[in-house]
């Protein structure tokens, strides 16, 4: 048996913004204060103001800076629900609870022995994010397919899942993957849902617990850590080794991109190196790329990074795939048909010269980056880009949703995209060190009167789950063949992992051409998927229905595991 699959990274709210358009800019991918800055930049141009006791919210309006994709989910059909949660479950620092929200998709639901919940993990994002996947996406999928329920399950300190009055360090400091899977297993042994008699908690009713990429690690992670609740999951995207430094995140794109792209990029991040450490030059330099203000060199190479992120943000369905990195790769790759037209330079004057490609790039961020910082409204390149003004970082109110993950990545999960090791070709600045990549920590969480940030994430806290290597039975992983997350997951083609196996009992899948979780989105009309992403929610389907000819119940499972 041979899977296949793809998932999305979405960042929506009901309106979903944030995927489509040439200028639409994405969240959560930067982990420094540039990516603050970027998410900002995304919250300005699309609109968006948010309010402690609201929510997000997005106007009537659209920005044209933002093409948004609006994206029909029956929110009154799947009706928010909520769950009490002890904000501590283990030392009793605190007796204060919060309401965890969740949403049902009841439609399927056909009461007998075996029918299954799906539980849906929110991830680092507001869970009204993953309606659609509960509409039409995998949720539906598998619920339709065995007669049982979906449920989103919203992650604490996310949406509306706060009881803290603010983001400070301190007030997050219940903020970790223990906590937050505590959470998971508190619910699954103690839900009652709205409108359905039968009893539904996990150690009555098969729970198969789906995720995709932090949240695929999360789903790994309640299989082996609550066996006796998680009866299976589905880990997509899962990355399951945590690591300081990510490089690997842009060489994956280096290498699936094209030849013609990454000697471009290769050849124009070198010279960028170079010319930045020429005095009378440095300045032209910036100039060309609109960047002329900004005092760092490191904030300046910084921003050019931004393109190479919206690859994940490719997907098979256009009407939610990004052509940001489409556009950005055509541009490049302007006017040098050949590999080798990359090498051919122009001389600007002045001392200055430049291969084509470089030229071409700067005309790309000028004109999809640097335009949207408002400048007609006060603001300068520096205010927009700048990471060296700490308060900017430190506003701590509910409205500061870009915290919670921030916080998490700062203690535990890190990822921080610098350069290759020297010896590695790179499509990023080699100005990009672990200091700047990780000062956003410093800058965003001083010391509290209860807690401190540790001086790095304690990625160990992650990897002895399992790492690259975690595994049980009726646990199932899947990946995009050109993930840049992949070198994070099981499947990662570094470090010597060692490849698995695709079985019945733990299935292995690889989407060909897949990138980021592709296998949750789903279309309402399944027959009209590609043939490759209806092929991977039929296995799908087929891990969760033991090939449809034996019920879905412990006994049968139990009776497999002998």
């Amino acid at each position: 048996m041979v899977w296949a699959f793809h998932i999305i990274w979405i960042s929506f709210v009901v309106v979903l913004v944030g995927m489509g358009g040439s200028n639409a800019l994405h969240e959560h991918v930067l982990h420094n204060a540039q990516g603050v800055n970027f998410q900002n930049l995304h919250r300005r141009a699309a609109g968006i103001t948010s309010h402690p006791d609201q929510g997000t919210e997005v106007p009537a309006h659209a920005s044209t800076l933002q093409a948004p994709l609006v994206v029909a989910v029956a929110a009154s059909e799947f009706s928010v629900q909520t769950f009490t949660q002890p904000l501590d479950h283990f030392d009793n620092t605190t007796e204060a609870t919060f309401q965890q929200r969740f949403w049902v998709n009841t439609r399927h639901y056909r009461p007998h022995p075996g029918s299954p919940v799906i539980v849906i993990d929110g991830g680092e994002t507001n869970g009204e994010d993953r309606l659609p996947f509960l509409d039409t996406g995998v949720g539906d999928i598998l619920a339709r397919a065995t007669g049982g329920i979906a449920v989103v399950l919203e992650h604490r300190y996310y949406g509306k899942s706060v009881s803290v009055q603010n983001f400070s360090t301190d007030s997050l400091r219940w903020l970790n993957n223990e906590q937050a899977l505590e959470d998971s297993a508190n619910f699954m042994r103690n839900v009652k849902f709205e409108n359905i008699d039968e009893n539904l908690t996990a150690r009555k009713t098969p729970w198969i617990y789906y995720g995709g990429s932090y949240a695929g690690a999360r789903a790994a992670h309640m299989r082996v850590l609550y066996p006796d609740l998680v009866f299976g999951a589905i880990a997509s995207s899962a990355v399951t080794h945590a690591v300081l430094m990510n490089w690997e995140y842009v060489d994956a794109i280096r290498l699936d991109a094209g030849p013609i792209f990454s000697s471009n990029l290769v050849n124009s991040i070198s010279m960028i190196d170079s010319l930045l450490k020429i005095g009378p030059l440095r300045g032209r330099l910036k100039g060309l790329f609109g960047l002329s203000e900004l005092e760092s060199d490191k904030d300046s190479v910084s921003v050019l990074e931004y393109p190479l992120t919206t690859w994940e943000d490719e997907n098979w369905d256009p009407a939610v795939s990004s052509t940001t990195f489409d556009q950005f790769c055509a541009t490049l790759n302007g006017d040098t048909p050949t590999l080798k037209d990359t090498e051919r330079t122009v001389l600007l004057g002045g001392g200055l010269k430049a291969n084509i490609a470089l030229l071409n790039y700067a005309k790309w961020i000028r004109e999809n980056i640097v335009v949207l910082c408002p400048q007609d409204m006060g603001l300068t390149v520096e205010d927009c880009f700048g990471t060296n003004e700490d308060s900017k970082y430190q506003i701590t109110d509910l409205s500061e949703d870009w915290r919670p993950w921030v916080f998490q990545y700062c203690t535990q999960w890190g990822y921080f995209c610098t350069a290759p090791p020297v010896g590695t070709p790179t499509i990023i600045s080699r100005l990009l060190d672990i200091d700047y990549e990780h000062k956003i920590c410093i800058q965003a969480f001083p010391p509290g009167e209860y807690y401190k940030v540790p001086p790095l994430p304690n990625v160990t806290a992650v990897n002895v789950l399992g790492d690259y290597h975690i595994a049980a039975d009726r646990l199932a992983f899947i990946d995009g063949e050109v993930d840049p997350w992949r070198p994070y997951a099981p499947h990662s083609a570094y470090g010597g992992v060692e490849e698995r196996e695709d079985t019945v009992v733990r299935p292995f899948k690889i989407i060909p051409g897949g990138v980021h979780h592709w296998d949750e989105n789903g279309l309402r009309e399944g027959e009209k998927e590609p043939k490759k992403i209806g092929q991977i929610h039929g296995e799908m389907v087929e891990f969760v229905n033991r090939t449809g000819k034996t019920p879905l119940t412990r006994q049968s499972y139990d009776l497999l595991d002998m």
